[in-house]
């Protein structure tokens, strides 16, 4: 008598079964742990462009086109405040340097683009916004939704 090697049919389906369940579980959490990456990304590098915006306050430099903020580019970020960049396209030089006049209550505004999740720039791109005070603090808020907000940045 010989004994049988290998898997049955049933087996095989029950195991393609399993997998199918599986990955009908994973893959919508991993797309939200990549948009909500992702406006963790955008809020840091919104972030960073604060420490330019106060240097410039500092040393007058506030008018158009006189403060060179450092951006370099995103590829999931477009900004429109205080300088305007595409996402995905390298900042050419010079190209940097602020758009709008800078004041004590300004405002960074970046909106998801590019190579940004889908949940994140769908019908009406999300945007995150630093919001200056005239006493010199900042605060964050997204308009992405808060289940994807970092802690330091709500959302709606």
């Amino acid at each position: 008598m010989n004994a049988q090697k290998g898997f049955t049919l049933i087996e095989l389906m029950i195991v393609v079964a399993i997998i199918g369940i599986l990955a009908a579980i994973a893959i919508p959490q991993y797309q939200n742990y990549i948009a909500k990456s992702q406006v963790s990304r955008a809020m840091g590098e919104t972030g960073a462009l604060k420490t330019a915006y106060e240097d410039c306050l500092n040393t007058g430099k506030t008018a158009t086109k006189t403060c060179d903020m450092g951006w370099t580019g995103s590829d999931i970020l477009s900004l429109s405040k205080p300088l305007v960049s595409t996402a995905g396209t390298a900042v050419a030089d010079g190209a940097s340097v602020n758009i709008d006049v800078l004041s004590t209550s300004g405002t960074i505004v970046g909106t998801f683009a590019g190579n940004a999740s889908a949940t994140l720039k769908d019908a009406t791109a999300k945007t995150i916004t630093w919001t200056r005070t005239a006493a010199g603090t900042w605060s964050c808020a997204t308009t992405a939704p808060s289940k994807y907000a970092p802690a330091g940045c709500p959302g709606v």
